[in-house]
């Protein structure tokens, strides 16, 4: 029996030390793992986008028959007995990312991954044919070289078959509503909240005092202290069961982290020792800050421009008169 080197003793063997029966026996447990990822894929994707679930459900199909060919041809030369190498005893052979992990990707994102798949196997394959002299194995690694070659017509045709009809429009559009309800509306909230709601504090500490690292310091304060409670405020209301907007962890997390850095935009130029150039350039920031979710509304969340403008422009310039008004008086 051909001698594998055993991970973490001997290290991991190049491709070109593979001898016949192992590359074999590599390429028989990669289409396993390749068809279980894709029965990963459709069955994580069958509730939400039944039409792609099936569509990775017939590429599972299609793995498990390139298997048993491999395992034919593999019994006829070698036996019964398939030697338990795998991708990650070959030093320079290509990975897989972790079933566990492809899990929470987006629907967009599992195609490209799928795709990348198709690509290396056919590399793969193109090079274990190469490095064969057996005619019979030869021909079949040719053959499955050329079959995930041609994957992506393979896949085209299920997806045509199984996306028809308008029916991969819909998921992609279920896919982004899913991606605007779990971290850009929240998200949105959180900046829109953060910039707005600090900009009394932050300016009327500065024309209170007239304290640049003051003012830094209320404003960092008041940043995070709104960033935590709104985190906590939209993941705790919300366990999205019902609602379908998503995680309440991501949602907390985008809230969060946008309603912190909404409050810090205009705090840290605060750590310029001159008060008025710290105020001119938090000025600024702020006049960014606010057009930005003006643009973020109308891009994201189809909010009519002018409406947008309304309620964020002047809402903010509200709140900014008030900080300035009440740390001047």
């Amino acid at each position: 029996m051909p001698r594998l080197s055993i991970p973490g003793f001997n290290g991991r063997r190049a491709f070109a030390e593979l001898d016949e029966q192992e590359i074999l026996a590599l390429a028989i447990s990669s289409e396993e793992e390749d068809g279980r990822i894709y029965a990963t894929y459709a069955a994580n994707l069958r509730e939400a986008y039944p039409a792609t679930a099936a569509v990775f459900g017939g590429m599972a199909a299609e793995e498990d028959e390139h298997r048993r060919r491999l395992i034919d041809v593999h019994r006829r030369r070698f036996g019964e007995t398939i030697l338990p190498i795998r991708r990650e005893h070959v030093r320079d052979f290509y990975s897989r990312r972790p079933i566990w992990l492809v899990r929470n990707l987006p629907l967009d994102r599992i195609r490209e991954e799928a795709a990348s798949m198709e690509r290396e196997a056919q590399a793969f394959y193109a090079r274990a044919a190469s490095l064969t002299t057996d005619a019979e194995t030869r021909r079949l690694l040719g053959d499955l070289a050329a079959a995930e070659g041609r994957h992506e017509e393979s896949a085209a045709a299920l997806a045509e078959q199984h996306l028809g009809e308008g029916r991969g429009d819909v998921e992609d559009e279920a896919a982004r509503r899913q991606f605007l309800l779990t971290w850009v509306q929240p998200g949105l909230a959180g900046l829109m909240d953060g910039s707005v709601s600090t900009l009394a504090p932050i300016f009327a500490t500065a024309f209170a005092t007239q304290d640049p690292w003051t003012t830094f310091l209320v404003g960092l304060s008041a940043s995070v202290g709104a960033g935590i409670s709104m985190g906590f405020t939209e993941a705790a209301h919300d366990d999205g069961r019902l609602s379908g907007r998503g995680a309440p962890w991501k949602r907390g997390l985008a809230s969060g982290v946008m309603t912190t850095l909404g409050g810090l935009g205009h705090a840290l130029p605060y750590l310029i020792p001159s008060f008025w150039t710290a105020t001119a350039i938090a000025l600024i920031v702020v006049f960014v800050e606010l057009w930005a979710i003006v643009w973020i509304q109308n891009r994201f969340m189809e909010t009519p421009f002018f409406r947008a403008t309304f309620q964020v422009v002047l809402g903010g310039a509200l709140v900014l008169a008030a900080g300035i008004l009440i740390g001047g008086a």
